[in-house]
C-alpha cells in the first residue's frame, strides 16, 4: 500500500506513534527495511536523498514503487533532503509520494518562500511536502548534510512558516546530527524545546539524525509528539559491518551467501527502532 506523507503522519499523530523512515539506497537495504515491516505489520517510509537517487537510478525507485504499492503494508517513498525545485521534481516524476524540501540554510524569508513553491506544485499532484526550519547538525562520516553548528528551531518561526508555506509536516532541529557519533561524544536532545514547538504546530513533527541517539530519548521525543524519525546510518553500518565480516571470514562473493547475513543484522536494527518508535502492529490501524 502506497500513501503519502500526510495521509501517513495523520494515522500515526491519532495513535500517538512515530513512523521510521529508512534511507535504502539499494536492493539488499531495501528488502531490509520492506520486509521487516511486513514481518512486524509496521508501517514505515522508504527514503532516499538526491544524490542516493542518482547513484540507484531511476529505474531503481520504478521497482522500488511497484513493491510498495503491491504491499498490504502502509509506505511512503519520500525524498529526502532535496534542495531545489528541480530535485523535488525529479522525485515526483518518479513517482515519489512525498518530497522534502530543505530550505533550512537559506534566510527564513527565502526558505518560506521556497518551500511553498515545492508545496504548490506537489499538492497538485497529492503528494505531501516536509519543510525544515533550524538545521541538523553534521558528523564528518556522514554525506546527507548539515552544518557544524546546529541552529536550533526557534518555535516562534513554526507558526508563520507553517501557515505561510502549506507544508504537511516540518522537520525541526532540538540536537541531533547526521551520522554516526565519535566516541566519547554524548548527543542531548533539547526535548523541552520540542514541547514547546509541538504546542504551537499544527502539523507533525519529524526529527532528522535519528540513528545513534539514546533510547531514552528517543523514545521521550515520540511520545512528546515527534511522529517521523529519520534512520540511516545505523542500520546500514550493521549491514556492512555484516558483509565484511563474512567476506574477510569466509572469502565468498556470491551475493546470496555474502548480502543475506546483512540484511538479518540490519533488520534486527530495523526492528528495535520500529518498537523504539511504538509503530509495531500499527499497520492495522491504516485498514
Amino acid at each position: 500500500m502506497l500513501i503519502n506523507m500526510k495521509e501517513m503522519l495523520k494515522t500515526a499523530d491519532e495513535n500517538q506513534f512515530a513512523v521510521g523512515a529508512f534511507n535504502a539506497t539499494e536492493s539488499s537495504l531495501f528488502r531490509s527495511v520492506v520486509e521487516e515491516a511486513e514481518a512486524s505489520g509496521s508501517p514505515a517510509i522508504i527514503q532516499v536523498a538526491p544524490g542516493e537517487f542518482d547513484f540507484a537510478t531511476r529505474e531503481f525507485y520504478t521497482y522500488v514503487r511497484e513493491r510498495l504499492a503491491g504491499s498490504k503494508i502502509p509506505f511512503v517513498l519520500h525524498l529526502d533532503h532535496g534542495k531545489t525545485v528541480g530535485q523535488c521534481l525529479k522525485a515526483i516524476q518518479a513517482g515519489f509520494t512525498s518530497v522534502m524540501i530543505d530550505g533550512s540554510e537559506l534566510s527564513f524569508e527565502d526558505n518560506i518562500k521556497l518551500t511553498k513553491e515545492v508545496a504548490e506544485l506537489a499538492h497538485t499532484l497529492n503528494v505531501s511536502v516536509e519543510g525544515e526550519i533550524g538545521t541538523i547538525g553534521v558528523m564528518d562520516n556522514s554525506d546527507e548534510g548539515g552544518v557544524k553548528n546546529v541552529t536550533y528551531t526557534d518555535p516562534g518561526d513554526v507558526v508563520r512558516f507553517v501557515s505561510e508555506t502549506g507544508v504537511d509536516c516540518l522537520a525541526i532541529a532540538i540536537g541531533t546530527a547526521h551520522g554516526i557519533y565519535p566516541k566519547g561524544f554524548k548527543p542531548e536532545l533539547q526535548l523541552q524545546l520540542l514541547k514547546k514547538i509541538k504546542e504551537v504546530s499544527t502539523v507533525p513533527l519529524v526529527l532528522h539524525g535519528g540513528s545513534n541517539n539514546p533510547d531514552d530519548e528517543i523514545r521521550e521525543a515520540c511520545k512528546i509528539g515527534i511522529r517521523k524519525v529519520n534512520i540511516s546510518s545505523d542500520f546500514k553500518y550493521a549491514f556492512f559491518k555484516k558483509v565484511n565480516q563474512v567476506i574477510e571470514e569466509t572469502g565468498g562473493f556470491i551475493p546470496a551467501k555474502v548480502f543475506t547475513p546483512g540484511i538479518l543484522e540490519a533488520q534486527k536494527v530495523i526492528r528495535e527502532k520500529m518498537e523504539l518508535f511504538g509503530s509495531l502492529g500499527k499497520a492495522d490501524c491504516y485498514r
